[in-house]
């Protein structure tokens, strides 16, 4: 099996492609700064790195790195800059994941693909009703006017949701939503549900890098983790003691 990831030189990325090596796959990332990566993985022989920036990759190139593939991760988001949340490209992650899915329609031979996106627990799985309270909803309605990467992120699940949908012979997929993310070095207990436990905004919970990456590629290697998540927004924390 081998994984195309993108985002991959990101914190969280670079979390996921180390649990796909450490479970034997074969991963290729999209980069854009080569040398971001740590030894294990720059050296490992199932390790893939392909210079460029997605954004910039023609439609035939997007689809030679995703040809053969039998899944595709995105783990992109907005530089923590003003020019990367203010500046162009204002729709990174939709247009990468409307670009990566064209592509795999493109080139899809055999079993379905699986596409596993990086989301965030402040977006809405609208395709069940999830109880937000108001003030929370005045919230998000601020940071969608004022905050690009977070119109972005509910633009990229949305596109899954409506676009690919649930019965997509050729690609499906996972929305993961993470909660306050933060850095741990080991993987911990944590656990994922349909939906918010707790508010994003008044009460969110804490869900580490490491965390995600395990989830992440869970979701890819594992048949029934995917099974039963499919076609769903799962969002996950930490498991407190």
């Amino acid at each position: 099996m081998t994984t195309l990831v993108v985002g991959a030189s990101g914190a969280t990325g670079r979390r996921l492609v180390e649990q796909l090596l450490h479970r034997g796959k074969q991963v290729k990332a999209i980069v854009r700064t080569p040398g971001s990566f740590n030894e294990f993985i720059t050296n490992h022989a199932s390790f893939t790195e392909i210079h460029a920036s997605v954004s910039e990759l023609t439609d035939a190139e997007m689809a030679q790195h995703v040809s053969g593939c039998a899944a595709v991760a995105s783990c992109l988001g907005h530089q923590l800059s003003f020019k990367g949340i203010f500046g162009k490209p204002r729709l990174l992650v939709t247009d990468t994941v409307r670009r990566l899915c064209d592509a795999i329609q493109a080139t899809h031979t055999g079993k379905p693909v699986r596409f596993v996106l990086m989301n965030t627990a402040g977006n809405s799985n609208r395709d069940i009703p999830e109880q937000v309270s108001f003030a929370q909803k005045c919230v998000i309605g601020l940071l969608r006017l004022l905050l690009p990467p977070h119109l972005d992120n509910e633009k990229a699940a949305d596109y899954l949701r409506t676009e690919i949908g649930q019965k997509n012979e050729i690609t499906e997929w996972v929305a993961v939503r993470p909660d306050a993310l933060l850095n741990e070095n080991e993987a911990t207990e944590y656990a994922a549900h349909p939906s918010p436990i707790r508010s994003a905004i008044f009460n969110s919970g804490q869900t580490s890098r490491i965390n995600v990456g395990h989830f992440m590629a869970e979701l890819i290697t594992d048949d029934e983790t995917w099974n039963q998540w499919k076609g769903q927004m799962p969002v996950i924390y930490n498991k407190v003691e």
